[in-house]
């Protein structure tokens, strides 16, 4: 049996009913979120939006690395984004957890060292929040029309809080 049956078996469902054929790929609410690769985040419904309306970006804690900034450039001016949120979230292990800890548990599970890895993990949510939030604006190819906002989600109770 192939490894990944169960996730194709419901790709059929899903493309079954599938309504986006022709779809341009344009962000159609004008937003792209920076956001953590959480399981526990909905990015669409935790901004009330649908499948079309944003461009979705999503790595450990959150973070605007070079290529998010890179994407975030063309996404300005290709794909109709003119507003950026960055959220993080409550309980982030990449916020509650010293880097020498995760590179340990990385390590121990690939039974090699890991304490080389550099993982960016968040000594001070608000503080990252605001250099991110700093790290767009100021970019050359973000213009000053584009609107960037920092955000922390809370994963108990779905709302977010604007911090940066």
């Amino acid at each position: 049996m192939n490894d990944f049956e169960d996730l194709l078996a419901a790709n059929r469902t899903y493309a079954a009913d599938f309504g986006m054929n022709g779809f341009d790929g344009i962000a159609k609410a004008g937003v792209l979120m920076v956001t953590c690769m959480d399981s526990r985040l909905d990015p669409l419904g935790m901004i009330g939006l649908v499948p079309g309306d944003a461009k979705f970006l999503r790595n450990p804690g959150g973070r605007v690395t070079d290529d998010v900034l890179k994407a975030i450039a063309l996404s300005i001016a290709t794909l109709n984004v003119d507003r950026v949120l960055i959220v993080e979230h409550t309980r982030c292990a990449m916020a509650s957890s010293p880097e020498s800890v995760l590179q340990a548990k990385i390590g121990e599970a690939n039974n090699t060292d890991a304490s080389w890895l550099s993982l960016g993990v968040i000594d001070d949510q608000a503080a990252a929040l605001t250099a991110d939030v700093h790290k767009v604006i100021s970019h050359p190819l973000v213009p000053e029309t584009v609107k960037v906002g920092g955000f922390l989600y809370d994963v108990d109770t779905g709302l977010l809080k604007q911090i940066a």
